[in-house]
């Protein structure tokens, strides 16, 4: 999961950062409205966690423009005890939850996982693409019922993929996606090849078939089709 939070407290937004990076998860902060707009307008978030108020402006524009830009972010609101008109403007704007401070980490955890599963999955912790299955819940992937060992890498590349089955990937996306501000480290993405041609390996392995396409030029696509 690669998640987004912007929050002005340092002291909260590094917890955050700390509780989501031990699960393994993707995630970058934001302290002011227009880091938040750089960061979204450039990198595609599983889910946006929200304050409201932030001391460059009010984060409800922020919802607006994750609907404007047309993809399927969960946003869940950071709001005081005493702010219930925002959370309300924000629910009408499109948020998916709100939680309200002081809050348990594990409930904001559990909270993004709900909101996942609503927008990406169909409300559903199993996904299933012909003879592939996922559960979200356990991180387990299964080819004809045969258990794959994966990566760690490897595992959010095919969840990756397979949630947004159909449709071309570029390499971009995938690097951003998966391995976030740490690609600067890399040359080229090659790094991206090796890891795709392991997992194609895997699942061949044990009687599945290949549905990563290679979109020459562009990038990958998880697919039935040609």
């Amino acid at each position: 999961m690669k998640i987004l939070i912007i929050e002005d407290d340092q002291e909260l937004l590094r917890s955050m950062l700390r509780y989501f990076d031990s699960f393994g998860y993707n995630s970058e902060g934001s302290k002011t409205l227009r880091s938040a707009r750089e960061k979204l307008s450039s990198h595609l978030y599983d889910c946006v966690v929200l304050d409201i108020n932030l001391p460059d402006g009010n984060g409800l524009s922020i919802i607006k423009l994750i609907k404007d830009l047309k993809n399927k972010t969960g946003i869940l609101i950071l709001s005081a005890n005493d702010s219930l008109d925002d959370k309300l403007d924000g629910l009408e704007l499109g948020a998916d939850d709100y939680l309200t401070k002081p809050f348990h980490l594990a409930e904001l955890h559990a909270r993004l996982k709900s909101i996942l599963r609503r927008n990406q999955h169909e409300g559903d912790n199993k996904l299933i693409f012909n003879e592939i299955e996922i559960n979200t819940d356990s991180n387990d992937v299964r080819v004809n019922n045969k258990l794959l060992k994966l990566t760690k890498k490897e595992y959010e590349l095919m969840l990756f993929l397979i949630t947004n089955k159909n449709r071309v990937i570029t390499k971009q996306s995938i690097s951003d996606h998966i391995w976030g501000d740490f690609v600067d480290m890399y040359d080229s993405y090659d790094f991206i090849y090796t890891h795709l041609k392991n997992l194609r390996k895997k699942i061949i392995a044990q009687g599945g078939n290949d549905y990563i396409k290679t979109v020459y030029g562009i990038g990958y696509k998880f697919s039935n089709n040609e």
